[in-house]
């Protein structure tokens, strides 16, 4: 931003020195407000001094505008996500992990989902503060009994308002809840390749953690299953979600009921349980919801191998967004 400022009533010829008498005394001619006698020689000596102070504002002004516009580009406050222009993150703490972790945090929750099959793990965001919940919907697949714990260890019983497993998604509400921190959702169309991500959940029932990576692609075609059944994989400590990628399929086989979604691929490390969590940008906005990941785990045997390989999925949040009339209006499909 610049700024100019002009003294009202002086006119100071570019070319004229301190004490040098104007080549043209008649050009321009005097403004209409010039007091009617003309000033003593002596004090022309001030128009340049003016002059000078003048200009040393505006370059201060001007220098000022400047370091604040490269402040914003490469200081404190630098934003490493186009994404959005929410800001949620405190000024303070804009870019930095633990800026987001602290902002976010209050609005993801632990899901324990219990059925006849099972239980299950997972996380789930905030979107309201009476207690409106996304997650998705293999966290809550088939349960009869939903119990949510908050980040400060409130624990309510869950209803399953609207389901969506074409998305992998899940709109559930707590009971008797008021108050509640509601999570930003941000634009996901904005997402880049590179932009730096938070990832928060409960990977293996371990509430509130935090992890961090990048945006390591777009668009890619996952493929998971909607029965039931599966839903209660999440659960289970050697298994990841199975989902299916480029033909091929991890964590267990998908079975032949499955949907394809367009995902964000991340490498903030995802473990069992991040499922239904939140993929943030470093505004402190959502834009995704955690879904699927990678582990190298495929029987008990092999149990010490699993864990993130830095292949983790996320459903974007405009996918979510655009969904919630859907969900909200008691959705089953």
């Amino acid at each position: 931003m610049t700024e100019s400022f002009h003294r009202s009533g002086e006119y100071q010829n570019p070319h004229e020195g301190p004490q040098q008498a104007p080549v043209n005394p008649e050009w321009p001619p005097p403004p209409a407000y010039a007091p009617a006698h003309a000033p003593h020689p002596k004090k022309r000596k001030r128009g340049p001094v003016a002059l000078i102070a003048a200009v040393a504002i505006v370059a201060a002004a001007i220098g000022g505008g400047t370091a604040y516009g490269i402040q914003e580009l490469t200081g404190n406050d630098t934003v490493a996500s186009s994404s959005t222009s929410t800001t949620v993150v405190p000024a303070g703490q804009k870019g930095t992990v633990a800026g987001v972790a602290k902002a976010v945090s209050p609005s993801i929750v632990e899901i324990s989902a219990r059925s006849n099959a099972g239980s299950s793990t997972g996380s789930g965001v905030i979107i309201t503060g009476d207690g409106e919940i996304v997650t998705n919907n293999h966290v809550i697949s088939g349960a009869s009994q939903i119990k949510v714990t908050t980040s400060d260890g409130t624990s309510y019983t869950a209803k399953v308002v609207g389901t969506d497993s074409k998305k992998d998604l899940a709109l559930i509400k707590l009971e008797n809840a008021s108050g509640l921190k509601a999570a930003t959702l941000g634009d996901s169309s904005g997402v880049r390749v590179g932009d730096q991500v938070v990832a928060i959940g409960s990977p293996e029932g371990l509430s509130g953690t935090v992890t961090s990576g990048i945006i390591s692609a777009l668009d890619r075609d996952v493929t998971v299953p909607t029965e039931e059944d599966q839903g209660q994989q999440q659960g289970q400590p050697d298994d990841g979600w199975p989902f299916e990628f480029g033909g091929r399929q991890f964590n267990g086989d998908t079975g032949n009921d499955t949907t394809t979604y367009k995902a964000l691929q991340t490498d903030a490390s995802l473990n069992p349980g991040n499922s239904g969590g939140a993929l943030i940008d470093m505004n402190g906005n959502i834009i995704g919801i955690n879904s699927a990941m990678y582990s190298p785990a495929g029987s008990a045997s092999s149990s010490s191998d699993a864990g993130s390989v830095g292949l983790g999925f996320a459903i974007p949040i405009n996918t979510v967004k655009a969904d919630l009339a859907k969900l909200r209006a008691g959705a089953t499909d």
